[in-house]
């Protein structure tokens, strides 16, 4: 397992390419990342060089260019790792399971560790590296290509089409929106505070809009074809409505 963001990201198996080549670059790749991150968050970010990050995993910086454009793409390379990770996960989840539940088992897996408060140290770099403006556009990136995995998976569970039905990409989109709420507040949580039970919180959440009379979320079982939702609704304070004015006696002038 190795540290990420201020958690612990285990290598899962079941994302491994089959070929011993494939397992090499695979290994190689994150490898990297993990040196970008480790230096970015001991060092800053500003003063993390290819030449630093190659050196740290064993290899040349002509290794490094093979396979990252920038110290940036490679420090974001281990969440965009994570992605697929909940992708696969969330396919190998028990059929018969709830899709919120399922979801919501697929995005902690890569979280091993997660359950552990970090140091104030670390999580203090990790906020600077994660909110430095250059690099918020690999982040974004990372971001949509994870939202995009996720929501390939759901479409994929509830038996649903992504170029004909928004659902799949509607909920990818709400789960990746709570995950970024959850990490925010993990950020800013003076003490430090674990990641994991934010997460799990926030993923909550979501089961409002989800609930639905009678079967909930029965129906969207994996093998089952995704039906239209009707969104339920917190329960809402009665509104007061005053009694009709009644209407005023004629004078005997008129």
């Amino acid at each position: 397992m190795v540290r990420m963001a201020g958690v612990s990201v285990a290598q899962d198996d079941q994302c491994a390419p089959a070929g011993l080549r494939e397992r090499k670059k695979a290994a190689t790749r994150r490898a990297l990342g993990i040196a970008a991150m480790r230096l970015a968050v001991q060092h800053g970010l500003d003063n993390v060089l290819v030449e630093d990050i190659a050196a740290a995993a064993g290899v040349s910086t002509r290794t490094f260019n093979n396979y990252f454009a920038s110290k940036y793409e490679a420090i974001c390379a281990l969440a965009m790792e994570r992605g697929t990770m909940i992708g696969v996960a969330l396919r190998n989840r028990p059929a018969a399971e709830p899709l919120m539940e399922a979801i919501t088992s697929a995005v902690l897996h890569p979280y091993a560790g997660g359950e552990r408060t970090p140091d104030k140290e670390w999580i203090d770099g990790v906020r600077l590296v994660v909110r430095s403006p250059a690099l918020q556009g690999e982040y974004l990136r990372t971001q949509y290509a994870a939202q995009q995995t996720l929501a390939q998976a759901i479409a994929d569970r509830v038996g649903a089409d992504l170029e004909t039905d928004m659902f799949p990409a509607v909920m990818a989109g709400a789960v990746a929106a709570a995950m970024q709420v959850a990490l925010e507040r993990w950020l800013r949580s003076e003490p430090p505070v674990a990641l994991v039970p934010l997460l799990r919180e926030a993923l909550g959440e979501l089961r409002w809009p989800l609930a639905m009379s009678g079967h909930a979320e029965g129906e969207l079982a994996c093998g089952s074809r995704a039906q239209p939702l009707k969104l339920a609704q917190r329960p809402r304070e009665p509104q007061t409505t005053p009694p009709p004015t009644a209407p005023t006696a004629p004078t005997p002038s008129e």
